[in-house]
């Protein structure tokens, strides 16, 4: 697969207390983690993918990393294809909210998806999700993202498969709406 290149538009709302929201264009790239794109040297500085700017051991591929974080998960992909929505780093610096990486297993089919949320403190944390048949996934936060929400709610996650024949080639959606109990 070669990889593609998404305009994304990024979007945050509150809704509870004092409302506000925000909303800016990103571009994002779709590689294949067992054929990440690689600049020549003079253009690396323009974009790049590094390990240290996603889940596990920095001195490993991210696809080693994804497959060790699996492996604690009880996933066993056996050599299958996995895709990653991200940023790459640029100018040396990454800004990266949101990591999805799309695992399929030997067969094509997709074992599970992995939400590698990072906050502005530089933590990171993954969700493991088995969306079901059109795309659903839901988990309970788990993580301190914004100073704006505390630990609790629960996400409701939309992902569409990149590789899957429904998807008009090139279309791709990631939603992530967090609710809350007392605000519904």
């Amino acid at each position: 697969m070669r990889p593609r290149l998404y305009r994304t538009r990024v979007a945050h709302g509150r809704t509870e207390r004092v409302q506000h929201g925000f909303a800016y264009r990103h571009t994002t790239w779709l590689v294949d983690l067992d054929d990440v794109p690689v600049l020549p040297r003079p253009l690396r500085w323009l974009a790049r993918f590094d390990a240290r700017d996603h889940l596990g051991d920095p001195a490993v591929t991210i696809r080693g990393n994804v497959d060790a974080y699996l492996a604690t998960e009880g996933v066993e992909l056996d050599g299958g294809r996995v895709l990653m929505l991200a940023t790459p780093r640029s100018f040396g610096h990454a800004f990266n909210p949101l990591s999805v990486f799309w695992c399929h297993d030997r067969t094509g089919a997709l074992a599970c998806v992995v939400a590698e949320v990072h906050n502005t403190y530089g933590e990171r944390h993954c969700y493991l999700l088995r969306p079901d048949a059109s795309g659903r996934a839901g988990a309970d936060k788990a993580f301190y993202v914004s100073p704006f929400f505390a630990v609790d709610g629960r996400y409701e996650m939309t992902f569409t498969d990149p590789t899957s024949t429904g998807v008009p080639d090139g279309d791709l959606r990631v939603v992530i709406t967090l609710s809350r109990d007392e605000q519904g």
